[in-house]
């Protein structure tokens, strides 16, 4: 008997719709398949001993969700502006368990249907940034936005540590 070569899976199609968001006067995107919905910046209740990109939880119709302020777990600069607002997304985990999350951003801009080819891999940018949590780099009308893999970035670290007050 013969085994034939593993054929390597195909990566994934990175084409699609992509929310725009700004963090620090940056655009990101995040898939639109992972945004179930974007509120305003509200009252956000503090809950001690969380990881410290996580700002606290909010009641959203009658659920208790955490907010993770995205500025704090990408190392930049965080405030509140007048277009401040949450981002609410659902985190895959692994065994296909999900979580909601709430994501603060400075301002959301637009919905970007990106195809294959306006998307590039991520450049080596150093030790500093961790290049599993960007799903590529769009040019999108002469700009670059980041692509961001809300799974990978929020982590199971993160899930694990607000699961309790969820």
């Amino acid at each position: 008997m013969s085994s034939l070569p593993a054929v390597p899976a195909a990566a994934p199609s990175l084409g699609g719709k992509y929310l725009t968001v700004i963090l620090a006067d940056e655009a990101y995107g995040i898939s639109v398949l992972k945004v179930r919905e974007i509120i305003r910046i509200q009252k956000i209740t503090l809950v001690p001993l969380l990881p410290g990109c996580v700002a606290g939880v909010i009641n959203l119709r009658g659920r208790v969700v955490p907010i993770v302020d995205l500025r704090i777990k990408l190392g930049l600069e965080a405030g509140v502006a007048e277009r401040t607002c949450i981002v609410v997304v659902h985190v895959s985990l692994r065994g296909d368990a999900v979580a909601q999350m709430g994501l603060i951003v400075d301002a959301v801009e637009e919905v970007a249907n990106l195809t294959e080819g306006e998307i590039e891999p991520t450049p080596d940018l150093g030790a500093t940034l961790h290049p599993e949590c960007i799903l590529g780099m769009a040019k999108v009308k002469g700009q670059v936005k980041t692509l961001l893999d809300i799974d990978r970035l929020i982590g199971a670290e993160i899930v694990r540590a607000t699961a309790r007050v969820g």
